[in-house]
């Protein structure tokens, strides 16, 4: 395959918007694992911009780059082995060590708890129960690396089926023309809208049937989209309407949550969830289409942020809820906490980036290569006696 830059860029700030994301979710009046003393409610408003698709758009991109993931591995253990390898081994580092201090946090700030940090992560969190109304041990944001996981070992379980080619054919006659846009989209108002109503993930891989509704087959659409040609050109073609769409159906849960916050009447909740649903598929229609048409091209900072993605994603939320902990203890205003969490959070992340990434036993743990691309293997000095 050859590489889709404007993907690379789609996936760089698709992660870019999650970390923004939950800096949101410190002020937004929803619960979260550090919350600033006065939430305010109309920061609902932008973000309902992104909650809709922000998730659903990670699993697409992550489908399309486990197809370049894919036709460079020998056989599917080779590509099942690898993906373990550089999902599951920082998956547990995460939990063992990056997580816990966010459930630490949440019990000093939201529960009556007393104890240290060493007391909690050594005695508390390895409780495997629930403990002040919360489960530990506990992967928090990084359920997203154990889906993605589990969906790619059914990916390889599916691509051993036969007629692997005919599949790919009728993909294409399927999501030809506008029905790219309208398919999705009907699919996900019947499965997430008519047949149940998903406002939210329970980020527990056994009772959350209706999220593996969504996500998985928008990670198979990613895997099958990369091999099409035909899909893409549609795709880039209908970004514009796409667009349009997905701000109109913005618009209106907009309109619905500023007139009513949180208590509007039923038929309008239902106005309201079909609205996210459309905005989720349309928009993440126009953001692939503007990566093809506007972004494929590549930049020297382009390897470096592809690489950087995965780190900044593991160690974020730990360095959000942690900053909280302290900003709430200098009991500072929401501006001055919002201005010193976006740098420091930044910073944090590069700095575990930047460092990590120079340890070798560091790499895979933060999900990273072993070898480093940018540094080639010196070449042996040749041997005197064979000259």
């Amino acid at each position: 395959m050859k590489r889709h830059y404007g993907m690379d860029w789609l996936r760089i700030g698709a992660f870019g918007l999650l970390i923004f994301y939950h800096i949101g979710m410190v002020f937004v009046p929803w619960g979260y694992h550090a919350k600033t003393a006065h939430p305010a409610a109309w920061v609902t408003v932008p973000m309902l911009f992104t909650n809709p698709w922000r998730l659903t758009l990670l699993f697409v991109v992550s489908g399309y780059a486990s197809r370049a993931l894919w036709t460079r591995s020998d056989g599917v253990t080779d590509f099942s082995a690898n993906r373990t390898w550089r999902l599951i081994v920082p998956l547990l580092f995460g939990i063992a060590l990056i997580v816990p201090p966010q459930s630490y946090v949440e019990l000093k700030t939201q529960h009556i708890y007393s104890h240290g940090l060493w007391y909690f992560w050594t005695r508390d969190f390895w409780r495997f129960g629930v403990f002040h109304g919360l489960v530990f041990p506990t992967w928090n944001h990084l359920w997203f690396v154990g889906y993605l996981w589990i969906y790619t070992m059914a990916l390889a379980l599916i691509v051993l089926l036969p007629g692997g080619a005919w599949v790919q054919r009728m993909f294409d006659r399927a999501f030809a023309g506008t029905r790219v846009l309208w398919l999705p989209t009907a699919y996900l108002l019947l499965s997430q809208v008519v047949f149940f109503q998903r406002w939210s993930d329970t980020h527990d891989v056994i009772h959350d049937g209706i999220a593996h509704l969504a996500y998985f087959p928008a990670f198979l659409f990613g895997f099958a989209l990369a091999r099409s040609e035909a899909v893409m050109g549609w795709i880039a073609r209908l970004w514009a309407p796409a667009l349009a769409i997905g701000l109109a159906a913005y618009a209106v849960s907009v309109a619905i949550t500023i007139s009513y916050w949180g208590h509007h009447p039923w038929i309008l909740g239902r106005v309201m969830l079909a609205a996210r649903y459309i905005q989720s598929w349309m928009m993440i229609a126009a953001l692939i289409g503007i990566a093809e048409v506007f972004l494929n091209r590549d930049h020297r900072l382009r390897p470096m942020l592809t690489e950087a993605v995965f780190p900044f994603y593991l160690i974020h939320q730990t360095i959000i809820v942690v900053a909280m902990y302290w900003l709430l203890k200098a009991r500072v205003g929401g501006l001055v906490e919002f201005v010193v969490l976006v740098p420091v959070t930044i910073l944090g992340c590069w700095l575990f980036y930047r460092y990590g990434r120079e340890v070798p036993l560091l790499r895979p743990l933060i999900g990273l290569r072993m070898q480093r691309r940018d540094r080639p293997a010196p070449t042996p000095a040749p041997n005197p006696e064979a000259i």
